[in-house]
């Protein structure tokens, strides 16, 4: 990434050099340019490369943020929408899309929890069996068993 002795980003920025600062790829980059989520992306007058000034950067990192907490491409396209319309004209319906997507965090988070309640009695019970301790290995089944009810 382009840095000045002081360690600031030198902007513009390569594809490679965005890619590698947001952590997309660089055909996710592209992507995320064809279908609109970044409008036109300038471009070098010489060689027609791909230049990521400071705003756009910012721009990519917030929906590298968004993406990493597994909002879809929609849901980013109706957040940058709603962003255009202004902070007090969008409040409430950036609210409600944020509210959403951290109740599907939520329920992402639960099932999470009892894959590993299951992961945990599995490694639990080969561990009572390994040992040759019946009583364990009978109580890591029902704890597998009480996570297999959860899924």
């Amino acid at each position: 990434m382009a840095a000045t002795a002081a360690g600031r980003t030198e902007f513009p920025l390569t594809i490679q050099e965005m890619a590698q600062r947001s952590g997309f790829s660089e055909p996710t980059l592209r992507y995320y340019e064809k279908v609109g989520l970044l409008g036109v992306v300038p471009r070098d007058d010489s060689s027609g490369h791909r230049r990521y000034d400071t705003r756009l950067a910012e721009r990519v990192d917030a929906l590298a943020c968004l993406r990493s907490s597994g909002m879809s491409v929609a849901d980013m396209r109706r957040y940058l929408t709603l962003l255009a319309e202004g902070d007090r004209e969008a409040a409430a319906a950036q609210r409600d899309l944020f509210a959403r997507h951290a109740e599907r965090l939520s329920a992402e988070i639960e099932r999470l929890r009892v894959r590993q309640a299951y992961m945990r009695g599995k490694a639990d019970m080969w561990d009572a069996r390994h040992r040759g301790d019946a009583a364990a290995e009978t109580r890591a089944i029902e704890q597998v068993e009480r996570a297999l009810q959860d899924f």
